[in-house]
């Protein structure tokens, strides 16, 4: 029987490693049909980003999340979905080494973006009011889950308004890409055939997704780490992999915009994350069941996020090594955050 939780050790580090090869290759196969279906339909490469493309590339994350909060890992399940928004903010600073011409904060900005990353700072901090607030739980779910989703509802619809009547935009530049859609006229047949494609991409991710939740699970009862450790450093950042494979495909095929909203866009969808692992917990609130460690995972990517907006405010035309200084401060930050958690415990 087809059941990961009775793998070996080995078995489900093999799975795991596998998983995420696949994760990672479809990944950039879904960012190359994202770019053309962004100038097929219309939609534009910051609702595409935002919406089709953050959200499937979500799709390993949110099943290994639901998975492992549904078997009782409550920790686990939270440190893959906030090690991920991290380890996803880390990327963008890696596909900004990437891209040569320019701080990829100068050549990306736009009023859709900042909102994004205004968006996700805020979806960000609705689970730390659950944290700090009374245990409350109907049906086993607390409140501030439907409060997460429709506040990332209207956060949407709020950005396509500005796309459609923005009252600002950034100053242009000689290295500065906008995002303008170019005149690609498909037939309804090939259209429809682009879209099932990039349902077919989003459905082996999911699989994926769901073997690294369960190898996840007994790599954490086997090796002795912690669920916090399991989940933000090793299930967090496989899961991740096609974001981090999109964002360097996308800014290789010179579609900025794209690069940065797929990852903020994928990391606002992140949030919900906890929101559904809280459904999938049947002991109660999930945000009283895990630790402070969790919580210094948001504040990690409260802190990483507002620095990436910083860079998309400042504009920054070249810094250390050719990135951005938000970029460096990034990874720097990200990368003291993993080893501090790492040795831990």
């Amino acid at each position: 029987m087809f059941d990961p939780g009775t793998w070996s050790l080995p078995m489900s580090i093999g799975a795991f490693c596998i998983a995420a090869l696949v994760i990672g290759y479809i990944g950039a196969k879904m960012a190359g049909l994202a770019d053309r279906l962004a100038d097929s339909t219309g939609m534009g490469e910051a609702l595409m980003g935002a919406l089709f493309l953050g959200a499937s590339t979500s799709l390993p994350g949110i099943i290994t999340s639901v998975v492992t909060a549904a078997n009782g890992y409550p920790q686990l399940s939270v440190s893959n979905a906030l090690g991920g928004i991290a380890a996803q903010t880390a990327f963008l600073a890696i596909a900004d080494i990437a891209y040569r011409k320019a701080n990829l904060e100068h050549a990306a900005a736009s009023v859709e973006n900042m909102m994004q990353g205004t968006l996700l700072i805020a979806l960000l901090a609705i689970p730390l009011l659950a944290m700090a607030s009374p245990e409350i739980a109907i049906w086993g779910i607390h409140p501030i889950s439907l409060l997460m989703i429709v506040a990332y509802m209207y956060g949407l619809h709020m950005i396509r308004k500005t796309k459609d009547r923005p009252m600002w935009e950034p100053r242009q530049t000689s290295e500065t890409m906008t995002d303008e859609a170019e005149e690609v006229h498909v037939e309804r047949n090939e259209l429809i055939s682009m879209w099932l494609r990039f349902a077919l991409f989003g459905a082996i991710v999911g699989f994926a997704g769901w073997i690294v939740g369960r190898s996840g699970e007994v790599m954490a009862n086997s090796t002795g780490l912690s669920e916090t450790v399991i989940g933000s450093l090793f299930t967090a950042i496989s899961t991740s992999l096609p974001e981090l494979v999109m964002s360097i495909a996308a800014v290789r095929r010179g579609a900025l915009t794209l690069a940065v909203s797929g990852i903020i866009g994928g990391n606002a969808f992140d949030t919900l994350f906890v929101a559904a692992a809280d459904v999938a917990y049947r002991d109660g609130s999930i945000y009283h069941a895990i630790t402070e460690q969790q919580i210094f995972l948001v504040t990690l990517g409260i802190l990483m996020t507002s620095i990436l907006i910083l860079g998309l405010l400042r504009r920054e035309k070249s810094g250390i090594g050719n990135i951005g200084f938000e970029s460096f401060s990034i990874l720097v930050l990200y990368g003291g955050a993993l080893g501090l958690l790492f040795f831990s415990g």
